[in-house]
């Protein structure tokens, strides 16, 4: 090559930074001010400055969040940045894949101009625990993990902690101790919050702190007994990261991995995700968190409100703070109504969400007589809108309780209308889905008790006694599952127990026939236990369109390895999400707790049950911190309707089986959140309405005055 010669600069060099691309302004046109304004922070930078301070996004709600985070990758790449050194983290597997969606999108439009770009990916994208299980795994034998390590959902770690709580001798207690749900969800609760163990008894299980003692002791020996079997719990994998960011080193390592890190729902994150960041990014630099104090609604997750609220101060200087305030989602009407609510608040960003869509309809405080007429009424107003052209499926219904949605589920399968309540069986949850999943971390990793123990007793005439003697042999010998064919079993199960080790030895990559590759290992697994369903289940038929659809998600994955962690991590919300929705007619009514619809939205949106002691829940006010999330969770809930919203009021609840009191009418007042300097957002309305001869007549207007007139009366 000659000196005139030169060799084109490689993608993601000092010469691809900014100010070396095309102009980016043309893309960014379709961004308002203030997206922009956080999109292009720390675009000014010049080569060799490394990444900018950190940044805070507050993001109203409906206000185009994603896109302002998709556009901020996208001009990170167009800028020179290199994205396998981007971490973009998301709480669920399917948010990260949207975000890598329209980043991808976007990068192609520049690729006219800039060709690398078109082949841009982001390397580091997903969840938190996915990502962290990910970086365990690469530094597994650095911090004494075997990276084979298998992960266990929830129902598998309790029943290990059950397990464990057993040979502890703790289940044998003359008094009431804790049972495993609750065992692990003191465990959980006290590694999420790095706190004492007797601070989260005493603020949430205050029936429990007589065994704190106990309970440690348990838990020291699930610990032992999770290490022994090399499994990782769910909330492991965000310790263990913890753990490798309290060493200075391998925190620098890791740190340095990433130029750029940005975070999704930042409102959602605990202080172990919280403390992850900062260790990775001590000073704050490429750092950019997005989220909305206002949407905080996961406390019962571990979430904590504080790490956005004080994420400036976090940094010196403070990280910089951008709002985003237009609202792409609502009418002006609803969005008054709920910025009124969230207003109230005793600390939040301010912040004032506003939309173009004019509209004179104001959402609706309707009184009802009880829950029977709020279910009539919600059936009425949505039957009435879809007469009007509204699909059903374009409407929801939002309770704070599952149980709150009994009447109006009555009252909907009364007059055969169809509906989708989310909020239900969990996918992983499902007693078949887990049966062909222990099956498959058995064969990944021998050592995982939880999942041989329930694979072994898929066999017919195999029960708990001879699945434990079989697994303390096996566990026992260096290769144990190579000897699973000449396990004790029962004669009855001989024959089938034969088949059975010769496809676990098949699953593992051993035996005459050679290693099945993934998904064909999948299908194998599958093939055997459909002929185990009509002996385990009644329902067997049903239960097999779960099968046939969990094997599709198989196939979409590149190994086991990686099936068994993300579906673990992000499992779908429920079987129907997987199996396919029952439709039993062309469309359908949407019934959603407000948890389940954060993220949605609706044309129109009935929320129940907008009075004291069910907004706020009367098991959610023992503190302030407690109601302030109360007041957010209604918030939520207001701000996914689009066009139309109904927040109904009952006078009163029939309630069942109180001890010592019967059944009796409970009264109820208009929640809170809803005192009266805020009636001026709302048109309040009252159903069934009065009859046609009484409204506004001269006698019914005389009786409002008398009644008036007699309330006062009484304090006179």
């Amino acid at each position: 090559m000659s000196a005139s010669e030169t060799l084109p600069d490689p993608p993601f060099s000092a010469s691809h930074r900014v100010g070396g691309g095309a102009d980016p302004a043309p893309w960014l046109a379709r961004l308002n001010a203030a997206q922009r304004e956080a999109v292009e922070h720390g675009a000014g930078a010049g080569v060799g400055e490394g990444a900018a301070g950190p940044l805070l996004v507050i993001a109203g709600a409906g206000s185009g969040k994603t896109s302002t985070l998709a556009h901020r990758v996208a001009r990170l790449i167009a800028g020179g940045a290199d994205p396998g050194r981007i971490l973009l983290l998301t709480f669920s597997r399917r948010a990260a894949d949207e975000m890598g969606r329209r980043v991808h999108r976007i990068l192609g439009e520049l690729a006219a101009t800039q060709p690398w770009l078109g082949g841009a990916t982001l390397a580091w994208s997903g969840t938190f625990h996915g990502v962290g299980a990910r970086l365990l795994r690469e530094y597994a034998g650095r911090i004494g993990l075997d990276p084979a390590f298998t992960i266990h959902d929830r129902e598998d770690a309790a029943d290990l902690l059950n397990l464990v709580r057993h040979e502890q001798g703790l289940s044998a207690k003359s008094r009431r101790f804790p049972l495993k749900g609750t065992c692990l969800a003191i465990y959980s609760a006290a590694v999420n919050n790095r706190a004492p163990l007797a601070e989260v008894l005493q603020a949430s299980f205050p029936w429990c702190a007589e065994w704190e003692s106990e309970l440690k002791q348990l838990f020291r020996a699930y610990v032992e007994a999770k290490q022994a079997q090399q499994v990782l719990d769910y909330d492991d994998l965000l310790l263990y990261w913890a753990q490798m960011m309290d060493e200075p080193a391998l925190a620098q390592e890791v740190g340095e991995m990433f130029e750029h890190v940005l975070v999704d729902e930042y409102q959602d994150t605990n202080h172990l995700q919280a403390s992850i960041l900062l260790a990775m990014k001590p000073d704050g630099r490429g750092l950019t968190v997005v989220g909305d104090d206002a949407q905080a609604i996961y406390a019962f997750r571990g979430a904590t409100v504080r790490n956005i609220l004080d994420f400036p101060a976090a940094f010196a200087p403070p990280a910089r703070v951008v709002t985003l305030e237009r609202n792409y989602r609502s009418t002006q009407p609803i969005l008054a109504a709920a910025n009124a609510v969230i207003g109230l608040a005793a600390e939040r960003y301010a912040k004032d969400l506003w939309s173009d869509r004019e509209s004179s309809r104001l959402p609706r405080l309707v009184s009802v007589k009880d829950d029977a007429d709020q279910a009539a009424f919600v059936v009425e107003q949505a039957l009435a809108r879809r007469e009007d052209g509204l699909k059903l499926r374009q409407q929801a219904v939002l309770f704070r309780a599952s149980s709150h949605s009994a009447r109006l589920e009555m009252e909907l399968t009364r007059r055969n209308i169809p509906f989708v309540k989310f909020g239900g069986l969990k996918f992983l949850e499902a007693a078949h889905v887990k049966d062909v999943l222990a099956l498959l971390r058995w064969a990944e990793n021998p050592r995982d008790r939880i999942a041989g123990f329930r694979a072994i007793q898929l066999l017919a005439g195999i029960g708990p006694k001879t699945a434990g003697r079989v697994l303390d042999n096996v566990g026992t010998a260096p290769d144990g599952c190579a000897l699973l064919a000449e396990q004790p079993v029962p004669d009855a199960a001989r024959e089938g127990w034969v088949v059975f080790a010769a496809l676990v030895d098949r699953l593992a990559g051993r035996g005459e026939a050679g290693a099945a590759r993934w998904p064909a290992e999948f299908e194998l697994a599958c093939r055997w236990y459909e002929a185990q369903m009509p002996r385990l289940y009644e329902d067997a038929a049903v239960r097999l369109l779960d099968i046939q659809q969990l094997a599709r998600i198989a196939a979409s994955y590149p190994s086991r390895q990686r099936f068994l962690t993300e579906l673990t991590l992000d499992p779908p919300s429920a079987t129907s999400d997987e199996a396919g929705t029952p439709l039993l007619d062309e469309d359908y009514l949407i019934l959603s707790t407000m948890h389940s619809a954060k993220g949605q939205e609706w044309s129109a949106v009935s929320v129940l049950n907008v009075v004291d002691g069910c907004i706020p829940s009367d098991i959610a006010t023992r503190n302030a911190a407690e109601i302030e999330e109360e007041r957010r969770l209604l918030y939520v809930a207001m701000t996914r309707a689009k066009d139309h919203l109904d927040l109904i009021a009952p006078q009163r609840f029939y309630v069942t089986q109180q001890q010592g009191l019967g059944d009796r009418h409970v009264y109820a007042g208009r929640s809170r959140f809803i005192p009266n300097r805020l009636l001026g957002h709302f048109e309040q309305a009252s159903w069934p309405p009065p009859p046609p001869e009484l409204r506004g007549s001269p006698a019914s207007r005389q009786a409002a005055v008398d009644l008036a007139a007699k309330m006062r009366n009484m304090w006179s």
